[in-house]
């Protein structure tokens, strides 16, 4: 009876809490901005924790559909009429014109109520610093850090494209960037697109130049006096349409394949205001709760990243990167799990149909077509079931351990034999594992192998189940036998291709890094000798100036054919044919050599038949490079509407063929992975000291399986 009382007390408690009201005024609207719907939300559960019984009323400027004046001022009047006689305890003015309304508004209603502001741009209003009492959260947009990040990611980064709107909402944000794009202006070329229409902005990004970052700060407007939602229209159509990377201010813009950057968080804003809100409600003065300042971090989508090529190495420290897909075991783990519960399941019922097989072995004619059953499910999944017994050492097993064990059907088996089979390296494993069965512990689960008499090694997978006496003594094992060879042998190719694979890349890595240090680094460092000696001798002048400018430009030609190596960007802008006509010639006059480039191709190559061709072209010419010790190649490609060839023929040292399949090399390997992708053949034909002949043939509607020859 007390418990009861004590329940109806607190909730009688609960249902008397004194009531509060609170008005949340935002510039653009829920509806028309998930930036603030994102603020009003954070602000909706912050004041959960208030004590009171809060009455929650919204309003909107609706800035996007209402920028005028004279709008504004009919919707403050409309608003005072409104809460005259519904006076809140608390207004929380979210964005900067809300908060230059609250300013310009002298009705006593509003001075004489606290006002906590979040989501604010920029400095307060002059009308706020006195005679008002009010707190809330600096919003701190932070466009030169952003770009600072932009800059490391893409360190040959000429020209940056500035986009915006022409609505009230939108001034503000390009303000801030212009403001901090200012120091920067000597370095780059600031082009800003803030005056347009929107098809007009969306060609002219479809269109930029090498080299460029495209800024988006806010368009609610176009030229056109279009209205776009920001993040969730105007955002997605600038990202899909740049070709170049697209960086933002806040973290509602990390969408539709934007970059990222320094951003707001609005949502932190508005817990924040919402908790200094619920102190006001509890007694505290607006003016003795400091203005805090938004907690911005730096925050990038992995697909953008991927899709431009940036590293995440060379992100600022302590960046959140968003949106990378799940590891396998992530994505399928209820599935790894159920599977093997399955399996569990499904030894378990084994073990069972065996035991009922040994009491009832010719009398139940049911147990029989499940012994058929069993048979047929073991001789596909390549396993026995055997009864091991402890007091006289024979084994009993079923006939489909002939094949996986390697011995006749008639011959016997023991403990002993069996035993004397395993591979020497697992015996003492096996022995460890047998001497700790018990009753307590009666299961074992061991994975080894055997040395068949045909001298093959076989692994096998043992899952059983020790018996025991009332004494504890071992009477009998029971339990069933896997060839598990295949899986094992997949587990130690896949393990030998991922080390491959990892050397591969740090080889590649390590090729670039010589590249950059060795040459690059170096005429770097001699350029800026001739600076310095040009400014401790400005006399030397213009001579000295041309020498600097062409060793730059030589520096800037081998950044660019080294961005080539990399990717294939050519390939896309001038057609597959002449993109590696370019890159032979630029790679001929790097490495200082002939390339004999012959093509009778008069139609055109799909970009992914194209990628591949290149890749193979680009691999065979570094082989010749590294290996052959000639300095000439002569390259076929020609084709028809069916198929396209592609002939690398030198007449180096060549090589053996199949010895460098099995080596640590990928190169031939990465080949041939890359031409059956696309269903070609590819022929390699090599003898040492008779030079490589590399025939890739590709089908344009393939209907048939890739192949492979090899010939030495």
């Amino acid at each position: 009876m007390l418990c009861f009382l004590l329940i109806l007390a607190s909730s009688a408690g609960a249902q008397l809490r004194q009531t509060r009201r609170v008005l949340v005024i935002n510039d653009l609207g829920t509806m028309s901005s998930p930036g603030f719907a994102e603020v009003d939300e954070a602000i909706l559960n912050a004041l959960q924790n208030s004590p009171y019984q809060i009455e929650l009323y919204q309003e909107s400027l609706q800035l996007t559909f209402f920028p005028e004046e004279a709008s504004q001022r009919a919707f403050r009047e409309s608003l005072i009429h409104k809460y005259l006689e519904r006076k809140p305890d608390v207004i929380i003015a979210a964005g900067s014109a809300s908060l230059q309304l609250i300013a310009e508004s002298h009705h006593s209603f509003i001075q004489n109520t606290p006002v906590v502001f979040c989501a604010v741009l920029g400095k307060i209003p002059e009308e706020l610093k006195s005679d008002l009492y009010i707190t809330g959260v600096l919003g701190r947009l932070q466009p030169e850090e952003t770009l600072k990040a932009a800059l490391h990611l893409l360190p040959g980064t000429k020209h940056v494209v500035v986009v915006g709107g022409v609505g009230k909402f939108d001034e503000g944000w390009e303000s801030a960037a212009k403001q901090a794009f200012q120091n920067y202006e000597s370095k780059l070329e600031f082009t800003y697109l803030t005056n347009l229409t929107m098809p007009i902005l969306l060609a002219r990004l479809s269109h930029l130049p090498s080299n460029t970052i495209v800024y988006h700060t806010a368009i609610s407007q176009d030229a056109a006096g279009s209205r776009f939602i920001d993040s969730a229209q105007s955002v997605p159509l600038v990202a899909s349409a740049s070709n170049a990377p697209v960086f933002v201010m806040d973290d509602v813009d990390l969408r539709a394949g934007t970059v990222g950057g320094a951003l707001v968080n609005w949502a932190d804003d508005g817990r924040v205001a919402g908790d200094m809100a619920v102190r006001v409600l509890n007694g505290e003065r607006p003016e003795d709760i400091p203005i805090a300042m938004s907690n911005n971090a730096y925050m990038f989508d992995w697909r953008a990243l991927t899709r431009w090529g940036l590293k995440e190495s060379d992100l600022p420290p302590a960046s959140i990167v968003l949106y990378r897909p799940r590891t396998a075991w992530e994505a399928y783990k209820w599935y790894i799990i159920s599977g093997i519960a399955v399996m569990f399941a499904e030894t378990l019922l084994i073990l069972a149909l065996l035991w009922q097989r040994k009491r009832r072995k010719e009398s139940d004619i049911r147990l029989r077509e499940s012994e058929e059953r069993l048979c047929l499910a073991a001789q596909i999944g390549r396993m026995f079931a055997y009864s091991w017994d402890a007091a006289t050492d024979v084994i009993e097993r079923s006939g489909e351990s002939t094949e996986i064990l390697g011995v006749q059907k008639q011959e016997a088996a023991t403990g002993a034999i069996v035993s004397a089979m395993v591979h020497p390296d697992d015996k003492e494993r096996i022995e460890v594992a047998m001497a700790t069965l018990s009753l307590d512990n009666p299961m074992l689960h061991i994975t080894y192998r055997i040395l068949r008499r045909d001298g093959a090694v076989a692994w096998l997978e043992r899952n059983s189940r020790a018996y025991f006496d009332g004494n504890g003594k071992l009477k009998r094992v029971v339990g069933m036998v896997v060839d598990v060879t295949e899986r094992e042998r997949a587990k130690e190719a896949l393990a030998e291709m991922t080390r491959k694979l990892i050397a591969a890349q740090e080889q590649e890595r390590a090729r670039i890094g010589r590249e950059l240090h060795d040459d690059i680094n170096q005429r770097l460092a001699m350029v800026a000798v001739g600076l310095e000696r040009l400014q401790q001798h400005p006399s030397g002048g213009q001579s000295s100036v041309q020498e600097l400018r062409q060793e730059v430009a030589g520096i800037s030609n081998d950044v660019q054919a080294l961005s080539h190596d990399l990717h294939a960007s050519k390939l896309e802008y001038l057609g597959v044919i002449a993109g590696m006509k370019s890159w032979c010639k630029e790679f001929a006059e790097r490495q200082r050599m002939r390339i004999d480039f012959k093509s009778e191709m008069s139609l055109m190559i799909p970009l992914e038949i194209g990628h591949t061709l290149f890749r193979v072209l680009q691999e065979a010419l570094h082989n010749v490079i590294k290996h052959s010790g000639v300095k000439r190649v002569d390259l076929q490609l020609w084709g028809n509407s069916a198929e396209i060839h592609l002939l690398v023929t030198d007449l180096g040292r060549g090589f053996d063929v199949e010895g460098a399949f099995q080596g640590r090399g990928l190169g031939l390997w990465s080949m041939r992975e890359r031409v059956r992708l696309v269903d070609g053949t590819i022929s390699i034909e090599s003898k040492p000291m008779s030079g490589v002949k590399i025939h890739v043939c590709v089908p344009l509607a393939a209907e048939h399986g890739s192949a492979v020859s090899v010939n030495s």
